[in-house]
């Protein structure tokens, strides 16, 4: 009786480096969405309104907010500096355009955290809005929760970004909306 060789995994096909290489620069080149997101580099004011959860009452505070792109281009930093409910408050982003995926990225941390919020979004040219999901922590479970977020270029000098959040077995709800108006 003679048994039969075990199944061999098959071998990558090789290489070709020159497509291989193209392709690393087509992924690294910045393009026609990372010009769109560097027309918004500068100083902006935040008007700021944030519900803590669906029933609370709005609170209000402003911040400045400093956006610009980084590493070559790739990416925009936008620093927050502000106050919330009488304590001082800074977050910084991270936003680009992964041309790999066809997908914004975005990155958020803040000084009220510890976590990184991570949302994937897609563009929509119509409505001028750039519409992300993603998921945060919730700090009272531990667990996940849901994140939905747009970004409305209203114009060069203004944007207003919504957030709506949704806990582990709730509703949906509006958890922020800022105005950016620009300041130089």
């Amino acid at each position: 009786e003679t048994s039969s060789p075990a199944a061999q995994p098959e071998a990558a096909p090789p290489m070709d480096s020159a497509a291989m290489m193209k392709a690393w620069q087509e992924y690294a080149t910045p393009g026609e969405m990372h010009a769109m997101l560097a027309k918004s580099d500068g100083v902006w004011n935040a008007d700021v309104t944030m519900w803590m959860n669906p029933d609370a009452p709005p609170a209000k505070s402003t911040a400045t907010v400093t956006n610009r792109m980084i590493l070559g281009g790739r990416y925009q930093e936008a620093k927050h500096s502000g106050s919330f409910e009488g304590m001082p408050f800074e977050g910084i982003s991270i936003l680009g355009y992964d041309n790999a995926k066809k997908k914004f990225v975005n990155t958020w941390i803040d000084n009220m955290g510890s976590g990184i919020m991570m949302m994937e979004g897609t563009w929509d040219e119509t409505s001028k809005t750039i519409h992300f999901t993603g998921n945060q922590i919730d700090p009272m479970t531990g667990s996940d929760m849901e994140v939905r977020q747009t970004l409305k270029i209203a114009d060069d000098n203004h944007h207003i970004m919504e957030m709506y959040m949704k806990y582990p077995g709730s509703e949906e709800y509006k958890s922020l909306e800022i105005h950016y108006t620009r300041a130089m």
